[in-house]
């Protein structure tokens, strides 16, 4: 850092919702061409701290300094004005609008002030997305693009507002290696033009990759600001959740049982050609590859979400053709899927009500809805999962993230499936949170489920499955059981053989 003059200081923010301060007096500071990590466990009051910096919550007290000038005026557009893009890990996007449209919305190019200039805004856009290594259509609707072409047209979104202070908030949770690196080099070379970036990930070994410093924060509270050279993986950890994790992969390996589910010749689509793979009783089976590889594809094939044909599929011992999404729950399969906003909850609908939605045919078969039942198995979930707060009609809109996914998981839990295909099981969601859910995964495993967890983190894969198949271009490119080197997956994700 060149320049010792702060690019922007927060001093003594607070925050308080009812019931809850969610910031207490908290101080936090940037400067230019820095990359400074935030981190905490979900909850913790990151993205309250930076809705407040983004000007959509109101600071309660403390002030905000850029370049050591005070604004005692501070919203949205304030905000703007001095240079603050924010990246969310949830998509601000237009699912109908094409990428262009999107990357300029509210900022649209005119001709004369009047008519919109189409050419000029698809011409900028596809140099913003070739200047962080992406090569789409600048004319193709969002809706059809993939969760990480996504996350990277709100990259460039924020990049088309000139930021000076620019955050974002788990950028790579979508991301696959290569994507990582080509985002972390748009990061330096943002660095080198001055840029400050406040980065946001629960992926801790990003931090040393990518971070100059790193901020901690805990129960609404600063824990501390430490240099990254100065500090290790483990005391940031344990200055998030202020314990010990013994175990982030406590993975109790057993024999498996009998075959669960077996698919051959599977084809879905243009991203599943001919997939051949199979889950036993008391096994987690790790579905490894790029993004695009075709692993969610194939996950939402076998659950029939999507149309699909197969020379052998087989489910519990007895053969299908094919299957729809209510004969998957019937039979005993259940989906976790990759995005928990869009496909796994009903954000303005109450935490009761999203954790019986699935199974609600199972525990009131004549059609008869008895609340007391209903609440009682939502809050058999809430205890098994500690799902906080613990507040049934709490809306899950106002969830944090790891708490989110524990309702999702929960909410396919109660329909009591005995094969259970969870995509990204721990995208976006903090350490503590992580461990939770792994030791549940485990539980389930061992306790005769059949899992199949699609993961883009290699320390998942290798941490948490049994066996582990590799796809690259829609096809099964390698089966490896626990302990293959993590090089040796890479290499077949790209489709390179020894």
């Amino acid at each position: 850092m060149n320049n010792p003059v702060p690019l922007l200081e927060m001093k003594n923010i607070c925050k308080t919702f009812p019931g809850v301060k969610a910031l207490d007096h908290v101080d936090f500071d940037l400067f230019p061409g820095e990359v400074h990590v935030l981190v905490g466990e979900n909850g913790a009051g990151k993205s309250t701290l930076m809705k407040v910096l983004a000007g959509a919550y109101p600071r309660d007290a403390g002030e905000i300094f850029v370049e050591q000038k005070a604004q005692p005026r501070w919203n949205p557009t304030v905000a703007r004005e001095n240079g603050v893009a924010m990246v969310y890990q949830e998509f601000t996007l237009l699912p109908f609008r094409n990428v262009a449209e999107n990357i300029f919305l509210g900022r649209e190019k005119k001709h004369a002030g009047l008519f919109l200039n189409k050419s000029l805004m698809h011409t900028q856009a596809s140099a913003l997305l070739k200047s962080i290594g992406v090569n789409v259509d600048t004319r193709c609707p969002l809706l059809e693009l993939g969760v990480a072409e996504q996350q990277m047209v709100e990259i460039a979104k924020a990049l088309a507002m000139d930021a000076r202070i620019l955050v974002l908030d788990e950028p790579t949770s979508a991301l696959s290696m290569r994507e990582i690196e080509q985002l972390f080099s748009t990061v330096r070379k943002l660095k080198e033009k001055g840029v400050g970036i406040i980065y946001i990930s629960h992926r801790l070994e990003e931090i040393k990759q990518i971070g100059d410093r790193v901020t901690v924060m805990r129960d609404g509270q600063l824990i501390g600001t430490r240099k990254i050279d100065e500090v290790s993986i483990d005391d940031v950890i344990r200055m998030m959740i202020g314990r010990e994790i013994e175990k982030l992969y406590p993975r109790h390996y057993c024999p498996p049982g009998e075959v669960a589910l077996s698919v051959k010749g599977l084809k879905s689509g243009k991203k599943v050609h001919n997939v051949n793979l199979e889950i036993r009783f008391g096994e987690i089976v790790g579905l490894s590859g790029l993004v695009g590889s075709g692993r969610t594809e194939t996950a939402r094939a076998i659950f029939g979400l999507d149309s699909m044909t197969a020379d052998d599929l087989e489910i519990l011992g007895k053969k299908y053709k094919h299957i729809d999404p209510s004969q998957a729950v019937d039979i005993g399969l259940g989906l976790i899927p990759e995005d928990r906003r869009r496909d796994g909850l009903f954000p303005i609908l109450s935490m009761e009500k999203n954790l019986v939605m699935v199974c609600l045919r199972k525990i009131f078969p004549s059609g008869i809805m008895k609340p007391a039942i209903e609440r009682s198995t939502a809050n058999e979930y809430v205890r098994k999962f500690n799902i906080q707060p613990p507040a049934l009609d709490r809306f899950v809109h106002y969830l944090s993230g790891g708490n989110q996914q524990k309702v999702v998981i929960g909410k396919w839990l109660a329909a009591k499936p005995r094969v259970i295909i969870i995509d990204e099981p721990t995208r976006g969601i903090d350490v503590g949170a992580k461990s939770e859910v792994h030791a549940f995964m485990d539980l389930l495993a061992n306790s005769g489920h059949a899992i199949l967890m699609i993961s883009s983190e290699m320390p998942e894969i290798l941490g948490m499955s049994d066996r582990i198949y590799v796809m690259h271009e829609g096809k099964v490119a390698g089966e490896f059981p626990r302990g293959t080197d993590s090089e040796e997956i890479l290499r077949r994700a790209m489709g390179v053989r020894a």
